[in-house]
């Protein structure tokens, strides 16, 4: 799963030579597969939508590329959370280890911890039933939001839905400005894009206008955060927005 691009981006169709039609049949049953997949995620997708809503509960997928700097922004969003006393939960996703989910505790959040190499096949991403799993670790009746941060990876996770109210995404400057891009899926599912590292802009070739250009090519409407969470530069915006979409509705 997540290895081929969803609807919106159309199918992958085998190759043929000329006159060749032997591989049609299992393209047609390729295709057939990935959809049932994909039918099948939404519905488990919209169990937990409702779920979160029953108990008024806000939840954001927070994705991104490896080494972007996610898990020290949520380590920064769930302080503050703390300290306007919303109380949060985070669905912790990762192929392998509980390092990241270490960084996060002791700051008042409740933590699931999903390692998709642990009976999930080392999955690059969090589907919806992976979610729902996670959901039982969670008392959702106490909490207000939840922030799942997915498995580090700019293809597999745009193309799942989780029952999310809103995603957003972390990026670093250090990605280049090309990303958006070579990486539309991601980067047109999301509501916010986080640019974090801004610290490091002096001594890159990232041109971060070109960036924004790229962006708004593939998604006109999203929020941008430039930040940086070693300086703390520029947090503050984006836990104004966090804030916003954590708020029992």
């Amino acid at each position: 799963m997540g290895r081929f691009h969803r609807h919106d981006e159309g199918h992958e169709h085998p190759h043929h030579e000329h006159g060749d039609h032997s591989g049609y049949e299992t393209g047609r049953e390729r295709i057939q597969v990935l959809e049932d997949i994909f039918h099948e995620n939404d519905h488990r997708a919209e169990h937990n939508r409702e779920a979160f809503e029953a108990h008024g509960v806000r939840a954001i997928n927070l994705m991104s590329a490896p080494g972007s700097g996610k898990t020290s922004l949520l380590k920064l969003t769930l302080e503050h959370l703390q300290s306007e006393g919303i109380r949060a939960g985070v669905v912790e996703g990762d192929i392998e280890t509980s390092i990241d989910a270490d960084r996060l505790k002791d700051l008042g959040a409740q933590i699931a911890l999903l390692n998709t190499g642990d009976g999930f096949g080392g999955e690059c991403h969090l589907d919806a039933p992976m979610v729902a799993r996670a959901l039982e670790q969670l008392d959702l009746s106490t909490l207000d939001v939840v922030l799942i941060e997915n498995v580090g990876n700019l293809v597999c996770p745009a193309e799942f839905e989780v029952g999310e109210h809103a995603k957003a995404m972390v990026y670093s400057v250090t990605e280049g400005e090309d990303k958006p891009l070579k990486y539309p899926v991601m980067f047109r599912s999301v509501e916010a894009v986080v640019v974090n590292k801004i610290d490091l802009l002096p001594y890159l070739r990232f041109d971060l206008e070109l960036f924004r250009k790229n962006l708004r090519q593939v998604n006109p409407e999203a929020k941008i955060f430039e930040l940086s969470t070693f300086t703390g530069e520029g947090v503050a915006d984006w836990l104004k927005w966090v804030t916003q979409h954590s708020r029992r509705t």
